[in-house]
């Protein structure tokens, strides 16, 4: 007879409970039988006599040593970072390209011939992106401008108004920022993206300031991870000001016939997000948990798979192989292999070693081995919005529901692949749509060339929505439902 399903729930859930809490169980069990049978043997007279007959000076050492070890141990552990607050570039109006607008443009480039623009018109079709993203205006205008004062230009608007929002957000004064850490892939000015920063806000002549190129979409997470480094040598209660974006109006836009690097001018729009980290808890929403990095470059395919290089023709840009899908998974499963033993709950571990070992023992390659339920570790995942593949490739990897991934595609739909800021859209999404709630878990995904996969794991401690932010004039109409891939 086949037991009910809700007693398979309860025995589920204690054997979960068992396992999650599976040192402190047995350490209860043993301690509690140590002393109840010392108890038995000794008796209630003899218990007294032991207590009156101990020294006050072992009485001391027993209360004074652990709290010189627990007093040591705080003072020699890594000081925890927390993220204050951070906000989205939000776009304007005359910046937006309809899909049919974006191929119209298309042919005033004048190297771009017929059978690019019907490919790039195929790609866009499938790509999952809306008709409300966004381009900078140099890249709109007819013919077309990419000049290194464009690209300047539109880092300016996106990097400065999000700052400003952030700062206004927060209430921080820019002389109390420390630390400025920037990335964008590409574009790579002199002076950098942090040296813009320190002199548009005057910061103070002793911040500590990096810039990030060549690293990617997944340069986001990398930025976050730097900044904590730097946050945990510094004072206590400093600021790291972090700023992730790519710029369209550079030589990221490519204007050859080469059908791999015409695939970036597909899915790349107008984006960036500003955040600010702290080491001080107060104000803060969310604490940092987690940053897991893992790199694929010594590999020759993992390292070609998204490369920058000129055509036939002379023309720069960057070519996305074939192989990209599937790189992207293989450095994915490895990722997710080393964050899983810090946040998955034991009894999920346990499954897993357990179906590796059937699988060898059987020696059945047949056999799937298990896949870990992340939902059982985190309540909201932001998948780095690159495009429809990826998020698909991940949702499978997963098994992620739909409702799972709702925040990629939506943020996909609406902006683009805004690159390393993608994922602080998504956040935004979840914030918008007031699904965060104090205790919850983020897990932010990243893809990078080279190639990478970089994760970043954060915990609310205090649940807000951002009303304000890139979503506020559309989120009523999310989320939206999306067209079949054409075969």
């Amino acid at each position: 007879m086949n037991s009910p399903p809700s007693t398979i729930k309860r025995y589920k859930y204690l054997f979960q409970l068992v396992m999650n809490n599976f040192v402190v169980t047995v350490a209860a069990v043993l301690l509690g039988t140590i002393l109840l049978l010392r108890a038995a043997q000794l008796g209630p007279a003899q218990i007294l006599t032991w207590l009156h007959s101990v020294r006050h000076a072992h009485l001391f050492s027993a209360t004074f040593l652990p709290i010189a070890l627990g007093t040591l141990y705080l003072m020699r552990r890594s000081r925890s970072v927390y993220l204050v607050d951070y906000a989205c570039f939000r776009h304007t109006s005359d910046c937006r390209i309809p899909l049919a607008s974006f191929v119209e443009h298309a042919h005033h480039f004048p190297l771009i011939d017929d059978k690019s623009i019907r490919f790039m018109k195929r790609m866009l079709e499938n790509s999952g992106i809306g008709e409300q993203s966004y381009l900078p205006a140099a890249t709109l205008y007819i013919p077309p401008s990419n000049t290194l004062n464009d690209a300047r230009g539109e880092a300016e608007q996106v990097v400065f108004s999000s700052i400003d929002d952030l700062l206004a957000k927060t209430r921080v004064s820019p002389e109390a920022i420390d630390i400025v850490v920037t990335n964008c892939t590409v574009f790579c000015p002199v002076p950098s993206l942090a040296d813009m920063i320190v002199n548009k806000y005057k910061l103070r002549g002793d911040v500590r300031s990096i810039h990030i190129s060549g690293m990617g979409c997944s340069a986001g997470m990398i930025s976050v991870e730097a900044a904590k480094n730097l946050l945990q040598a510094a004072p206590p209660g400093a600021h790291a000001l972090v700023v992730s974006t790519e710029i369209i109006s550079s030589l990221h836009y490519y204007a050859g016939r080469n059908l791999s690097m015409l695939l970036p001018n597909v899915l790349f729009r107008m984006g960036g997000a500003a955040v600010l980290l702290s080491t001080s808890r107060s104000k803060s929403r969310f604490k940092l948990m987690h940053t897991v990095r893992t790199i694929t470059a010594a590999q020759d395919r993992s390292y070609q798979c998204a490369f920058q290089q000129e055509d036939d023709m002379g023309e720069m840009g960057v070519n996305l192989s074939k192989d990209l899908v599937a790189v992207a998974g293989d450095t994915l499963q490895a990722n997710i292999t080393a964050i899983g033993s810090l946040v998955l709950p034991l009894s999920e571990q346990l499954h897993f070693v357990l179906s590796l070992i059937a699988r060898k023992l059987l020696m059945n390659r047949k056999m799937k081995p298990y896949v870990p339920d992340f939902r059982m570790a985190f309540e909201h995942i932001c998948i780095h919005a690159g495009g429809r593949a990826v998020i698909d490739a991940v949702q499978r990897s997963l098994r992620l529901s739909d409702e799972d991934v709702e925040p990629s595609r939506m943020t996909l739909h609406r902006f683009g692949n805004t690159s390393s800021s993608s994922v602080w859209y998504e956040l935004g999404y979840i914030d918008a749509k007031c699904r965060m709630r104090k205790g919850d878990r983020v897990w932010m995904i990243g893809f990078g060339s080279g190639f990478k996969c970089n994760s970043v794991v954060w915990q609310c401690i205090q649940s807000r929505s951002n009303l304000d932010g890139p979503w506020a004039d559309c989120i009523r109409r999310y989320p939206v439902e999306l067209t079949k891939v054409a075969r």
